[in-house]
């Protein structure tokens, strides 16, 4: 096997050039219409020959590139943020839903459905560098910011924890049903874990592995997205069964505050530079919401994207809203857009 390839080091030249695209527009839009929509559309980026669901998506900030699950077609995209297209593709997965992106290792790690395995993969040339088997529906990543460990959700109640240096897994936490969303509080030393089929927020200690609390929001079901605030403090549980935001108090569970919201959710993001949290929908829309500490969520605007474009992912390094658009609507490819947040 070849050693790891060094991950990319950043040209300084090159990473801010996403961030003032279109700069000069937005700047003329806010000065002439004070009531300018909160993201606004900036670009497309096809993604040809993709079929399908399209899942979750993963970014490297320092070597601009962009990683989308397109679990229908049984692939991932590589997209070049600074080219604006995609330039490589992983074929052959099955279903593959979640992924993430190890920094230090400069590696992608992608978690499929299909065969509940967890691949690994040389994000320099897409070599494959290891597999971790799971059991089925290998679902969620995330990327522990302290230890570098890679935490993934799969079957009926798992949280699998795996070293990315030596792609083997170390640890297990052991939950009541299937994780969807999860969220990392190094603050508090929680993992925060949506689990729908118990219609509960399971919290776990992330040094014993063992479950703390299962928190319950009477009235409320399909609970998929979760997104947490770490510098406010908050907590966002977002519900499919009614279509609602609840925020929660992160150390209690305790409900502070509870509005409606699109339906089919499947993403939820805090933008702290705003006080804002988007949620991504599949009836073709994202929310945005004002939300500051102390205060209910109000609704500031609702921005139409595509029937079925339900996955995002907001890069606050970038300030950018990435949302997957699958090719469900007649006469359109897949693509993801890119959204500018205004003012």
């Amino acid at each position: 096997m070849n050693p790891p390839a060094p991950p990319r080091t950043p040209d300084p030249a090159r990473v801010p050039r996403i961030v003032p695209r279109l700069l000069a527009t937005v700047i003329i839009m806010a000065a002439t219409n004070a009531a300018a929509a909160p993201l606004i559309l900036e670009q497309t980026i096809p993604l040809d020959g993709v079929s399908g669901r399209i899942d979750h998506m993963a970014v490297d900030v320092a070597g601009e590139r962009l990683f989308v699950a397109e679990l229908g077609n049984g692939s991932v995209d590589v997209i070049d943020l600074h080219a604006s297209k995609v330039v490589r593709r992983i074929s052959g997965l099955k279903q593959p839903q979640g992924i993430g992106y190890v920094a230090k290792q400069d590696l992608i790690v992608v978690a499929s459905a299909g065969d509940g395995s967890a691949r690994f993969f040389r994000a320099a040339d897409l070599s494959p560098v290891g597999s971790v088997a799971l059991g089925e529906d290998a679902d969620n990543v995330r990327i522990d910011p302290i230890s570098g460990q890679v935490l993934i959700g799969y079957g009926d109640g798992g949280l699998a924890i795996i070293d990315p240096a030596t792609r083997a897994r170390v640890g297990d936490i052991r939950l009541p049903g299937h994780p969807e969303s999860f969220q990392l509080d190094p603050k508090l030393g929680r993992i925060y874990i949506n689990v729908p089929d118990r219609h509960q927020v399971v919290v776990a200690d992330r040094g014993t592995r063992r479950q703390l609390a299962a928190w319950k929001i009477p009235g409320s079901g399909a609970n998929f997205p979760m997104a947490i605030d770490h510098a406010g403090g908050s907590l966002a549980v977002v519900f499919r069964g009614p279509a609602r935001i609840a925020i929660l108090d992160p150390a209690t569970g305790a409900v502070t505050a509870d509005v409606a919201t699109c339906d089919d959710a499947d993403d939820a993001y805090f933008d702290a530079r705003r006080n804002r949290i988007y949620i991504s929908c599949g009836d073709g829309s994202v929310d945005v919401l004002h939300e500051a500490p102390g205060e209910t969520p109000s609704h500031i605007g609702r921005v139409t994207t595509s029937r079925g474009a339900r996955t995002s992912i907001f890069v606050p390094q970038l300030d950018r809203l990435f949302v997957a658009v699958p090719a469900e609507t007649p006469g359109s490819g897949a693509a993801v857009r890119v959204y500018c947040p205004s003012p």
